[in-house]
């Protein structure tokens, strides 16, 4: 089990940190803005990253998850990690259903959202499960 939460820290870590530097401007891994945008956030009408608040509330919330792992079993650890399997298992579910397709049509995003973003959502609340 030790391996299994090391690894979702480390993942959790790497995306809170991707997230931190969207939210203060810096476009990873494509450094132009609409190509970054195609790429990751895939809605119809979007022609920008989301702002600075967002993005740094994702940050928040994944670095928040990959701390509360570690915190001794308590309700309190058992009840966040709880909401972030959900979390992650309706993200990651949402990737394969046709509506969701519709709203985000956007290459490469469709795809990579459901090659890439979706498992990796499933395979995150899994793991959260299995630490559970």
């Amino acid at each position: 089990m030790l391996i299994v939460a090391l690894s979702i820290t480390a993942i959790l870590i790497v995306l809170s940190a991707i997230h931190l530097l969207w939210a203060v401007g810096f476009w990873f891994p494509i450094s132009e803005e609409a190509d970054l945008v195609q790429a990751v956030v895939g809605f119809k009408s979007a022609t920008r990253m989301p702002g600075a608040i967002p993005c740094a509330l994702v940050s928040l919330a994944l670095l928040a998850t990959g701390i509360v792992i570690w915190w001794p079993d308590s309700m309190l650890r058992t009840a966040f990690l709880s909401i972030a399997t959900l979390v992650l298992l309706f993200r990651g579910g949402m990737s394969y259903l046709p509506f969701w397709r519709k709203l985000t049509p956007l290459e490469p995003f469709a795809t990579y959202d459901h090659r890439f973003y979706g498992p990796l959502c499933l395979t995150l609340a899994v793991g959260l499960f299995l630490v559970l």
